[in-house]
């Protein structure tokens, strides 16, 4: 079964797409980064809590041969980063039948 995409999927929960960056660079490597910043906050009549999560993320992965690198689409639905990145297709040898005489 031939396969026509390399799937990259990241769960990135609480993140917006525009703060998240996905790049090809030189070499074939595909690189994922961002930053997570934010702030929960509740307060009632009692008591008032404020919670902080911040910090930068970066993965990297190197692209295979027959990735086409021109091709690379990325798209994040409901906190999940999904980046295709579509194959070159393999061409299977020619077998030429040779007819044996004698």
């Amino acid at each position: 079964m031939y396969v026509e995409s390399h799937v990259f999927k990241a769960d990135l929960p609480g993140l917006k797409k525009e703060e998240v960056k996905v790049e090809v660079e030189e070499g074939r490597i595909l690189q994922i980064s961002g930053e997570r910043s934010g702030e929960k906050e509740e307060k009632n009549d009692k008591w008032h809590r404020v919670e902080r999560s911040s910090g930068k993320f970066l993965r990297r992965f190197r692209l295979p041969e027959n990735a086409k690198l021109e091709q690379v689409k990325a798209s994040m639905e409901n906190g999940v980063l999904t980046v295709t990145v579509p194959k070159e297709e393999v061409k299977k040898p020619e077998i030429k039948s040779i007819e044996i005489s004698g």
